[in-house]
């Protein structure tokens, strides 16, 4: 029988999504075959499948730790967010249409056929499934119509740890103050608590830490250090965007747009050592880059217009004019262009016609039907400051509800301003490391000073530093035991 351990927390951003990646690298490394599963995710860092479905990026990221393909049954539900109050929702990958939040909560349980057919068919090929929760299981408005905390445990019969981020203090209050909103029934599927992102000395805790059991009735099985691994985050509290004003020898400006997605393409620019990768959300921050990115959105209207409303859209606009190098990425690519036309109202944003920066020439048509699949190939027909990337081979996925072209190159551009549909253009090493040349031949600075290393090599080695901190931290003898039933 497939065994399941699920990790719920007092809140969002306590470390669930790490800690799950961890359990999975440990899992397998433990030598069983292991699955992560969340039944349903909010986040604009979604993910293209081998099979065209979307998901998650952190499931993708617990998949990669676990050693395995993604696949959408290890998230069925995903909402990705289109306005403060309404989400596009995606079921098995595949997208169902925009619900605004009380729609969704009143039709919520009518997803359970579709989560449990997920979970079951992961659990007739895994030995053990690792199941995340999604904020906190104590929010006592939403408890009845639960699918993804203590819903989601039941309907599985899974064990839960519960963790708490000591790194914003209170985290004391948190773990006794969710299990207190629990009834009887949900609290004695807790079997231990963890502690995450401790940093101090132990010593000083443990006391306090033997008082939360007694009050809690539950072990602490848990002291999680505060994680040096660098691996990908889920969504928009990621620490990634805290801005810096460190500048390194070569610098990269992203503008953080408010529904800024998939964020996680620009990871290979941060893995040099002599890069620096700035979040901007304000003119006065963006100085003089050597290069500009506009990353993908979830709402590309909408945060156009932010950008101009913010004057960074005339800033970028001049950069560009004084040969800064601005590339796009999906909604970012198709702010460059002519105009954005949305006359079936796909992004809800109140416009069908927008005029884009006209730095690139195309015209971009929203439609209902979505673009996800994934693309590869070899890049041509560039001219400009990145001709050097003709015959870089390519790979990655498409997600984007606008059309520029029926068969959009790869890569468009001319002169200094670019741009792709492409999410993961990046990733392809010579790609990443040509660009950088460029930029640094501007700049009479050796390619060699930037520090490079092999992000393949280097990914799995955090994967596994990921697993030893959790060991570290972990009273992994009682994890096993209740993963086995044991206590």
């Amino acid at each position: 029988m497939t065994k399941n351990i699920m990790i719920q927390g007092t809140m969002s951003n306590v470390g669930k999504s790490l800690l799950c990646a961890g359990l999975c690298r440990i899992f397998r490394q433990a030598g069983y075959r292991v699955a992560p599963f969340k039944s349903q995710n909010m986040a604009l860092n979604s993910f293209i499948t081998q099979s065209g479905g979307e998901m998650g990026r952190a499931q993708v990221v617990q998949a990669e730790a676990a050693g395995i393909a993604a696949d959408t049954r290890m998230n069925p539900i995903l909402l990705k967010p289109t306005t403060d109050v309404g989400s596009q929702l995606i079921v098995n990958g595949q997208v169902q249409g925009n619900l605004n939040a009380m729609e969704y909560y009143r039709r919520k349980r009518e997803f359970i056929p579709v989560v449990m057919e997920a979970y079951k068919s992961l659990a007739a090929e895994y030995e053990v499934i690792v199941i995340e929760g999604a904020g906190s299981p104590a929010e006592i408005n939403l408890k009845q119509e639960d699918i993804v905390n203590m819903g989601l445990a039941s309907l599985v019969d899974a064990p839960v740890l519960l963790v708490g981020d000591i790194d914003r203090g209170g985290v004391f209050a948190q773990l006794y103050g969710t299990i207190t909103l629990l009834d009887q029934e949900e609290r004695a599927r807790i079997k231990g608590m963890i502690v995450n992102k401790f940093r101090g000395d132990r010593a000083i805790l443990e006391p306090g830490l033997k008082m939360l059991a007694e009050l809690c009735g539950v072990p602490v099985v848990g002291l999680v250090p505060y994680m040096q691994a660098d691996v990908d985050e889920e969504d928009s509290l990621t620490a990634r965007f805290d801005n810096s004003t460190e500048r390194k020898l070569i610098d990269i400006a992203v503008i953080r747009f408010p529904r800024i997605s998939n964020f996680t393409d620009l990871s290979p620019f941060a893995r040099y050592g002599n890069v620096s990768l700035r979040y901007v959300d304000r003119v006065g921050d963006l100085h003089q880059p050597d290069m500009i990115i506009l990353p993908g959105t979830k709402s590309t209207i909408a945060d156009l217009k932010w950008l101009r409303q913010r004057g960074l859209e005339a800033a970028v606009y001049k950069a560009a004019h004084a040969g800064t190098l601005v590339f796009g990425v999906c909604g970012g690519f198709q702010m460059l262009g002519r105009s954005l036309f949305d006359p079936e109202q796909v992004e809800a944003a109140g416009s069908t016609e927008l005029l884009g920066m006209g730095l690139l020439e195309m015209d971009t048509v929203f439609r209902r039907e979505k673009v996800q699949r994934q693309r590869n190939g070899i890049l041509s027909g560039i001219s400009g400051i990145l001709s050097g990337l003709n015959g870089a081979a390519y790979s990655g996925y498409e997600i984007h509800m606008g059309r520029s072209e029926e068969e959009m190159p790869a890569l468009v551009g001319a002169g200094n301003v670019y741009g792709s549909y492409i999410h993961g253009i990046f990733d392809a090493p010579s790609i990443c490391d040509r660009i950088l040349q460029v930029l640094c031949a501007g700049k009479g600075i050796a390619f060699d000073a930037l520090e490079k290393f092999d992000s393949s090599d280097y990914k799995e080695r955090q994967y596994d530093l990921l697993a030893d901190t959790l060991r570290s931290g972990l009273d992994m003898a009682f994890i096993y035991r209740i993963l086995n039933r044991e206590g």
